[in-house]
């Protein structure tokens, strides 16, 4: 197999980016229920966008707009007619030279690519797929984290959100006790062949 000349060290998504119209059920939702520090908040009033830790590395951000209206329910995967976005995709590379070889590697097909904008905390580079889909790549900057060291310099930030970053104790009154563990069943979903079928047809083809 020829070896790939170009194999960026990608970190995972750095950040999905989506919007709301309710930053405060949104905090309530993310920090407080599932226990994501609330890392960073930037805005003023009428505009806002914070920013969620996934895990050391990813996170998840919401923009707040006036009259955003949530999407409708709809199952996952299932295909849909009509107009359906999120804002963009965020993903991390390594650092600021494999952030420049991604934007060079992008002109250098003649795909439109922006130049490095640097926000402080990351610097990125945007760009659009095939598909019309928004796409960001993102580094950290240097000597910045907002991990070790929180900031939140919305001008007008939310009640809810002045609680501060960290999980809120007995924010949310939760019903019922744990599942016990005979009684905790997992299900197949669309993934579960991957793993359990007995051909990779990488490996033997459609024999």
């Amino acid at each position: 197999m020829q070896k790939t000349p170009f194999a960026p060290r990608y970190t995972g998504v750095n950040h999905l980016a989506m919007a709301t119209e309710d930053m405060d059920a949104t905090v309530l939702f993310w920090r407080d229920l599932l226990g994501m520090r609330l890392i960073a908040g930037l805005g003023h009033e009428g505009y806002r966008q914070y920013f969620f830790a996934i895990s050391d590395v990813d996170m998840v951000a919401f923009f707040e707009w006036p009259g955003v209206e949530p999407l409708p329910e709809k199952d996952h995967g299932v295909p849909v007619r009509g107009p359906y976005v999120f804002d963009h995709v965020s993903l991390g590379v390594a650092d600021e030279d494999a952030l420049w070889d991604v934007r060079d590697r992008l002109e250098g097909a003649g795909v439109w690519v922006s130049e490095l904008v640097d926000h402080g905390f990351i610097r990125s580079v945007y760009t659009f797929d095939p598909n019309g889909i928004a796409l960001e790549f993102s580094c950290y900057v240097p000597g910045v984290d907002l991990r070790a060291h929180p900031r939140m310099t919305d001008t007008a930030p939310s009640v809810r959100t002045m609680q501060g970053p960290d999980p809120v104790p007995g924010a949310w009154h939760l019903k019922g006790a744990p599942t016990p563990c005979d009684q905790r069943m997992v299900y197949p979903g669309e993934g579960h062949d991957l793993m359990h079928r007995k051909k990779n047809m990488w490996e033997t083809g459609n024999d």
